[in-house]
């Protein structure tokens, strides 16, 4: 991962124009932007927050080094004056969102940032790539999680994300999701997320002969021993595996599994059960990767696979059959007026906002209301917290397990009809309150007269 003094300049070149454009206008006032995704992806009908942390790490640390003013100044875009005002730059706004782990929904506002204009408007970019990467993991790991419970599940999908940065966000935001941990070790260290791994094809044939390197990583590993059985053969590695698994319990250890990576999972997971049973081995559990995402375990296990654990790898890393999401950071308030766009099926709705869930009386998710910040709506327990108040973080971030625990128990009361795996699923019921629709319909009337020429 690449190491860079200042993230300043990690931003599309027209915030930095709008922003001196700003500055030479003296558009200086205070504005709000609200973070959103648009629309579902296929077969999407949730998401999952990730992200906030890293967000509020960067709003904190903001600024423009020298070597980023200079570079600036050589491109010959910047008036002096301007960059005499990123000199000084720091972001002293505030932000409301809804906390990691929290489920939330489509045109719900994930983020809501108020500060002046130049320093809401600078860091859209970062913001957008922060949190879209990981509430896209997030969401595609929990779907996972939903397709393989009870069974677990280790993030294996490293040397196949979109570079070092991803990986790091990828083995968080999967764990966040339900996983319970990552083969990447530099995320184990830095984010205290439990490492798991077996070994490689290269480590058996690197052996004259496949018993001899199981023997060798019992050895090394008495205590965490899982053999990959299909370098030759899958059920004769598996019994080279239970003659293994038998010299260990004789010098009272345990084989603690095996690792199917290729071929018919659910039919060699069936035989393979069968071979440890007849050999005593029955605390041997079975781990299987090679290609797995949501659909791909809930076919297995449909087929009757009988698998105690998966390795989630890089369908699930790039979020392979939806690997973006339509998420935008739009302006819906400025100097105390509220503002929004019409533009065709990107129309936004403005002001400030809050979320309202409201649950049934066995605390199931009922519905949402999307409503303004002050608005009060009985039973509805706003879901967007201010999490920083000019500049700073007002609380201390959350432990990771912590963060993951609130999407576990929130999920479980996620009715199972929006947690389908296909187009079939149900679409959360999500409104918008009397005032915010009522405030919508004044200010499409007001535009479509004042700026359209519409009677």
């Amino acid at each position: 991962m690449s190491q860079v003094e200042s993230l300043a300049l990690f931003t599309d070149l027209y915030e930095l124009t709008m922003a001196a454009c700003y500055h030479d206008y003296g558009l200086l006032d205070q504005a709000t932007f609200s973070l959103f995704i648009r629309n579902y992806p296929p077969s999407r009908r949730y998401f999952v927050s990730a992200g906030l942390a890293d967000a509020l790490r960067y709003l904190e640390d903001l600024k423009f080094t020298s070597e980023d003013l200079e570079y600036l100044e050589k491109t010959a875009l910047f008036k002096p004056d301007f960059l005499s005002y990123l000199e000084e730059f720091r972001f002293t706004g505030d932000v409301y969102a809804i906390p990691e782990g929290r489920i939330f929904f489509a045109n719900e506002p994930l983020l809501e940032v108020t500060a002046p204009l130049i320093e809401a408007q600078i860091i859209e970019t970062f913001i957008i790539n922060a949190l879209n990467l990981q509430v896209m993991i997030a969401t595609k790991a929990s779907r996972c999680f939903q397709a393989a419970w009870p069974r677990k599940l280790v993030d294996f999908s490293l040397r196949r994300t979109q570079g070092a940065d991803a990986g790091m966000k990828v083995a968080r935001a999967s764990f966040i999701g339900g996983f319970i941990g990552t083969s990447n070790v530099l995320a184990g260290k830095m984010y205290g997320i439990p490492t798991y791994g077996t070994m490689a094809h290269s480590f058996i044939t690197c052996f004259e002969n496949e018993i001899d390197a199981f023997r060798a990583f019992a050895h090394t590993f008495p205590d965490n021993a899982v053999l990959l059985v299909d370098t030759y053969d899958t059920l004769s590695g598996t019994a080279k595996a239970a003659e293994v698994g038998k010299e260990m319990v004789r010098r009272g250890k345990t084989l603690k599994g095996v690792r199917l990576d290729s071929g018919d999972i659910a039919r060699l997971s069936k035989q393979v059960r069968n071979i440890f049973s007849k050999s005593g081995l029955d605390k041997t559990t079975i781990f299987a990767s090679g290609g797995f995402d949501e659909y791909k375990i809930q076919k297995v296990l449909r087929q009757g696979a009988d698998i105690d654990s998966f390795g989630v790898g890089t369908k699930m890393g790039v979020s392979a059959d939806a690997p973006y999401f339509d998420m935008a950071y739009k302006l819906v308030k400025y100097r105390g007026r509220p503002v929004m766009k019409l533009s065709p099926e990107k129309v936004t709705l403005p002001s400030e906002k809050q979320v309202f869930r409201f649950l049934t009386s066995k605390g199931k998710l009922r519905r949402d209301v999307l409503g303004l910040r002050d608005d009060k709506l009985r039973e509805g327990k706003p879901l967007l917290q201010k999490v920083m108040a000019k500049g700073k973080t007002k609380a201390k971030l959350l432990p990771l397990d912590q963060i993951q625990r609130t999407f576990l128990e929130e999920f479980v009361h996620l009715d199972k009809k929006y947690k389908t795996l296909g187009e079939r699923g149900a679409e959360y019921p999500v409104s918008l309150s009397s005032r915010l629709r009522n405030l919508q319909s004044r200010m499409i009337r007001r535009l479509e007269k004042d700026e359209l020429g519409k009677s």
